[in-house]
């Protein structure tokens, strides 16, 4: 894994408008960064990110069949105990699902390790499956790659794929996100385009504008019946708005499904420890909450915990990171090496929610830029990447999206 400086393709951005890539450029900053791109071997894709993160999403499916037979981990993960039937309800009637994206450290040597799953609402869809397909092409016909090159990138057609597989071809589908977002609907129709590929109907209706029906269905803005809704919206959002004591009623399908609320939510990561405890692509990790009554010998648990602490005790000391079990783009995230904080993020948007210890996996250093691999899983595979890097030991919502390709 290396990064090489390339030249930049010359119209490049006339082509990001042509396309309606607006969010190449965000906050005065460079999004989109094609100056350089990350090198990898085959073997690095196939062996260290592809293989692993399809095992891993596995493992997630087998702890959503835990966490839902649990009460407990139910309350640890905060899923609201109006709505925990609903998140139950989705599972054992197989809800799908489409997309995640694994967020992992790795620098090119040894197993990825996961950092968390973005199992909801992953966004840089857009720009993981066609934008950066498009640089590549460009780049192998300018000569810039050599023949022979790839990139792991089978995204756009994995989706049209799946959606060909749960629904039948002419089914009519909505999609919708926060109005004026470009980068939310970026992501929305780019889910959009591989339904409508696949033969379907595609709908869009900003969130603000849904409306329930008499019946107590969910209409577009046209007052069409929502039969399919994709939600660039988290559940952990809806399951705590008005709007989600109508759902069970509504006779919608939602993309993704509500038990991606157990996956989307960092608590999974200690659920995955204590059920995998050793994997080479985990980290450990830890209820904070667990720790402080370990410690005190409190509940019926403790001397289990307190052995499993013990076992990870020297690598959590040697770097830890703090997180809410609900947090987005590093907001409230403490990365700490024994009592001394190392870094910290300034937004402090969710620090009212529990938290998990995990431990530290240092990113790699490519001229001052940390790097982190978004592993994109279509339905149960791993068919793709997208890399962004970060000033930051955190990454954070100023980071930036990097091409990448296979060395030939």
């Amino acid at each position: 894994m290396q990064k090489i400086v390339l030249p930049e393709r010359p119209h490049w951005r006339d082509h990001a408008k042509e396309v309606g890539f607006t969010f190449a450029d965000m906050h005065g900053e460079p999004y989109w960064d094609e100056s350089s791109a990350y090198e990898f071997s085959l073997a690095q894709i196939e062996n260290d990110i592809e293989d692993p993160a399809t095992e891993l999403h596995s493992m997630c499916r087998e702890a959503v069949a835990h966490i839902i037979a649990n009460e407990g981990l139910m309350e640890r993960l905060a899923i609201p105990e109006a709505h925990r039937d609903l998140v139950v309800e989705s599972w054992r009637r197989e809800d799908p699902e489409i997309y995640g994206r694994f967020d992992l450290a790795y620098d090119g040597n040894g197993p990825a390790k996961l950092l968390e799953y973005n199992a909801d609402t992953p966004t840089s869809l857009y720009e993981s499956a066609a934008f950066q397909w498009q640089w590549f092409e460009d780049q192998l016909a300018a000569g810039v790659l050599s023949e022979g090159s790839d990139q792991f990138n089978g995204i756009h057609e994995a989706l049209v794929a799946r959606f060909g597989a749960v629904f039948e071809p002419g089914s009519d589908l909505h999609f919708t996100a926060v109005g004026d977002n470009p980068e939310d609907y970026g992501t929305v129709e780019a889910m959009g385009w591989a339904a409508r590929e696949a033969g379907m109907g595609a709908h869009y209706c900003d969130l603000d504008k849904i409306a329930i029906s008499e019946k107590g269905q969910f209409l577009d803005d046209q007052d069409r019946v929502m039969g399919v809704l994709f939600k660039l919206y988290p559940w952990e959002d809806l399951l705590r708005d008005d709007y989600a004591d109508h759902i069970a009623g509504s006779n919608c399908l939602f993309l993704e499904p509500a038990w991606k609320a157990l996956l989307s939510n960092k608590g999974l990561l200690p659920v995955l420890w204590q059920m995998f405890e050793g994997h080479p692509n985990l980290l450990p990790a830890f209820f904070e909450q667990d720790i402080s009554d370990a410690i005190a010998g409190r509940g019926a648990a403790a001397a289990e915990v307190a052995e499993a602490f013990g076992r990870a005790e020297a690598q959590l000391m040697a770097g830890r990171v703090s997180k809410p079990i609900l947090s987005r783009e590093g907001a409230s995230v403490t990365i700490l090496k024994g009592t001394e904080i190392v870094e910290q993020s300034q937004n402090t948007e969710y620090a009212e929610h529990p938290r998990i210890i995990q431990a530290y996996a240092p990113l790699p250093q490519f001229d001052g830029f940390r790097p982190v691999i978004g592993a994109w899983i279509i339905g149960d595979s791993c068919t793709g990447i997208g890399v962004r890097e970060d000033r930051s030991r955190i990454t954070q919502d100023l980071s930036r999206f990097k091409p990448h390709y296979i060395t030939a």
